[in-house]
């Protein structure tokens, strides 16, 4: 009898052990949504991913046309990056951002830089610090990890959000102080370019409590009126893209720097890297290398054409439907945030407004809540030609315009 019911048991089918943990404990991605929410619908205006409308330099597309052709970009490379790009960099970093001595690894895009960064420093159950509203596939990437993220306030200057080091300074002297803390400027989402006397307190409250701080540098070029700042240390490292500067973002391309001699970080992340991509992709190096060399002044060429005028186009938009006081940002990367009038009862449900706003406006913003700040939205300015962004930000004031009024999700009060 016990044999018969090993067999029978044997051909009953078993239930599958439930997915991963730690993914489940993962934020849905809200781009994905985003492009789902859309999907089938006609007619709209996207105000919401953030990517630029430009392509990269003549010159470096020729480049990886005439590389597809070589026997050299269908093998694999170092898995830290070809040894001709990892000198172009290090003498960007060190001309551009004053940044001596770092290690680099080149990366398929700036998020697995930080994804490959976070494996390597961080232990499951840690502390990690980001700062409301942060970039959400930070949070994701960290959440992946089974890290503990603490999400910290940032202060209202003026229409800057800034990281509260004060509190930042209750966290490092806790008794369970942070391993890793994040920051990011110019800012996705709040458009706030951080000043450098706010980098090097982050770096010294991160040395107080031994702690890595990670500012990622994506948006470096994408600033109106102020300068981006860097900042060094033995215990910071430099995250960089080239998808939106250069217009490469289906390349995929970014690196990370890091102080030179730290081996055992290299050795960390290089295991993270070659699981996951083994190399960076070999043609995108081609064409990284090729724009470096068009430099800033091609990047500053293509904002000063399309992307300052959509700025203020957006800008005017949001002012005139919900007052200048509402928006945050302006200062760099290609977003703006503005906090949506509060519905009867609470704030206001931003993503129910998103919803209701590409449904009945035909345009597209990225709620708040998925950057940690519920009741705001953020707005990009970098993915459209100036004539049609002109009528997504007309589509985008008239829409919340009808929420002020009462219509839409909740009812404004």
């Amino acid at each position: 009898r016990v044999a018969a019911a090993m067999r029978e048991r044997s051909r009953s089918p078993r239930q599958l052990p439930a997915l991963s943990g730690r993914i489940r404990a993962t934020d849905a991605p809200c781009i994905v949504q985003m492009q789902r929410m859309l999907r089938g619908k006609q007619g709209l205006l996207s105000l919401a991913q953030g990517v630029v409308h430009w392509a990269p330099p003549e010159k470096a597309v020729a480049m990886a046309v005439a590389a597809a052709g070589t026997p050299a970009v269908n093998s694999y490379g170092a898995d830290e990056g070809d040894p001709d790009l990892l000198q172009a960099l290090k003498d960007k970093l060190q001309e551009v951002n004053n940044l001596s001595n770092q290690a680099v690894m080149v990366t398929a895009g700036a998020n697995q830089a930080f994804l490959n960064l976070a494996h390597a420093v961080v232990n499951p159950g840690e502390k990690c610090v980001l700062f409301a509203p942060y970039y959400f596939n930070h949070m994701m990437a960290l959440q992946m990890s089974a890290a503990e993220v603490v999400v910290g306030p940032c202060k209202r200057e003026g229409a800057a959000l800034v990281p509260d080091l004060e509190w930042l300074e209750t966290q490092c002297s806790s008794d369970s102080p942070p391993v890793l803390i994040v920051l990011c400027t110019p800012n996705n989402p709040s458009g706030t370019v951080y000043p450098r006397p706010v980098l090097e307190a982050a770096r010294e409250l991160a040395t107080r409590c031994g702690a890595w701080l990670a500012v990622d540098n994506t948006y470096e070029d994408f600033t109106y009126g102020v300068s981006h700042a860097a900042v060094a240390g033995p215990n910071v490292a430099n995250l960089f893209s080239f998808s939106k500067a250069y217009g490469m973002m289906g390349w995929r391309m970014g690196y990370v720097a890091y102080p030179e001699g730290r081996a055992d970080l290299t050795e960390a992340m290089l295991k993270a890297q070659d699981t996951t991509v083994i190399c960076p992709p070999r043609v995108s190096q081609v064409v990284a290398k090729a724009a470096l060399e068009a430099g800033p002044a091609w990047v500053r060429e293509q904002i000063e054409a399309t992307v300052v005028k959509n700025r203020t186009t957006v800008t005017a938009a949001l002012a005139a439907a919900l007052g200048e006081a509402s928006i945050v940002g302006g200062t760099g990367a290609i977003y703006l945030m503005a906090e949506l009038p509060p519905a009867r009862g609470g704030p206001a449900d931003d993503r129910a407004v998103v919803e209701w706003l590409a449904e009945e406006h035909k345009v597209v913003l990225i709620p708040g809540s998925a950057c940690g700040s519920p009741g705001w939205v953020r707005v990009a300015f970098a993915n459209l030609e100036p004539g049609v962004c002109a009528e997504a930000a007309r589509r985008m004031e008239a829409g919340l315009t009808a929420l002020v009024e009462g219509q839409g999700p909740g009812g404004a009060q």
